[in-house]
């Protein structure tokens, strides 16, 4: 088992930046990618950024990249997704997920946490 555990979400104004973190537990994560998903009310999980545990490659969607950075600590087995120049269409429950090998941008994770509210403000 693999518990995940979000934080770092909060209110923040547009064009500002935020930092979460997603602590994982339970298993050593070196076989593992660690994805980010956002979801708004009504609408389907939206795949955000993902991260090759071992490599540390990271994978974006098209909505985030070059305003994200998605990277890892090792030792403290927590991943991380840093959004700069932020929009209020960012908002949304934001969730880590974990999965055994290669990324992907489906709900196919085998994990997930409970997830952490961003609210960008115009």
């Amino acid at each position: 088992q693999v518990q995940l555990v979000e934080s770092g979400g909060g209110l923040v104004q547009a064009g500002g930046s935020l930092r979460l973190s997603c602590a994982a537990s339970g298993r050593t994560f070196s076989s593992y990618t660690m994805g980010w998903f956002r979801q708004a009310p009504g609408k389907e999980r939206e795949f955000v950024a993902a991260i090759n545990w071992s490599s540390g490659t990271p994978y974006y969607a098209n909505s985030v990249k070059g305003r994200s950075t998605i990277s890892r600590d090792n030792a403290k087995n927590t991943g991380y997704l840093r959004m700069n120049s932020l929009k209020p269409e960012d908002t949304d429950v934001y969730y880590c997920a974990a999965k055994i090998g290669r990324y992907a941008i489906t709900n196919e994770y085998d994990y997930w946490g409970q997830g952490t509210q961003v609210t960008v403000s115009s």
